[in-house]
């Protein structure tokens, strides 16, 4: 298998990660998604990394269908519960951590416009998004030691990285001092082997 990326991109991180914690052998292809955009096409229409390419050379595109796909191919530390409430309530700390992840994407594109072409308030309405996003993370998560049922699961890599995305993009974006939990899972979770092998290039 080879999946395909760029170092940048927390929704590939994601993938490395659960890859990592289920030990699982991939080649990652890392790219500048801008400047290939147009050979992206051809194996996800929407232009999106990361995409996997199995085997067989079918492919796999969205990070939520990736992870799912490699949670299923092996028993080794299974991250996503298999079925029911549980199940459901992963899944929804992953959508929630990946919609703020898209908001900020949002903002961030947004900057690198030429300044007078910039929507402030396309950037507000971004951000409060952004702002609900780790009221809601913090407020689920209270003082519990993990996002669900207290075990270590794919939520809590959704959650940690998306809140490194905002620690490497938005480093004036102060989210540790009113979210103390937050901080103290990703302080915990920075200390795994597939979080530190998959941190982001240096600004």
């Amino acid at each position: 298998m080879k999946l395909v990326g760029s170092h940048g991109s927390p929704f590939a991180r994601k993938v490395r990660v659960v890859m990592a914690e289920k030990k699982i052998d991939c080649q990652f292809e890392s790219i500048n998604v801008a400047e290939s955009h147009a050979h992206t096409l051809q194996f996800n229409p929407l232009g999106k990394v990361p995409y996997l390419v199995l085997d067989d050379d079918e492919v796999l595109f969205d990070s939520r269908v990736i992870v799912d796909y490699l949670d299923n191919l092996t028993p080794v530390h299974r991250l996503i519960p298999a079925s029911g409430r549980p199940r459901a309530e992963v899944k929804v700390w992953e959508a929630l951590a990946d919609g703020m992840l898209e908001a900020a994407g949002l903002i961030r594109l947004e900057a690198m416009r030429p300044e007078a072409q910039r929507n402030e308030a396309w950037v507000l309405k971004q951000q409060s998004k952004v702002d609900a996003a780790l009221a809601a993370l913090s407020k689920r998560l209270g003082d519990q030691p993990y996002c669900v049922d207290g075990k270590y699961s794919l939520a809590d890599i959704a959650v940690v990285c998306a809140l490194g995305y905002l620690a490497w993009r938005f480093p004036h974006l102060e989210w540790r001092s009113p979210y103390p939990n937050l901080g103290a899972l990703v302080d915990k979770l920075s200390t795994r082997p597939s979080f530190a092998d998959t941190l982001p290039p240096a600004n």
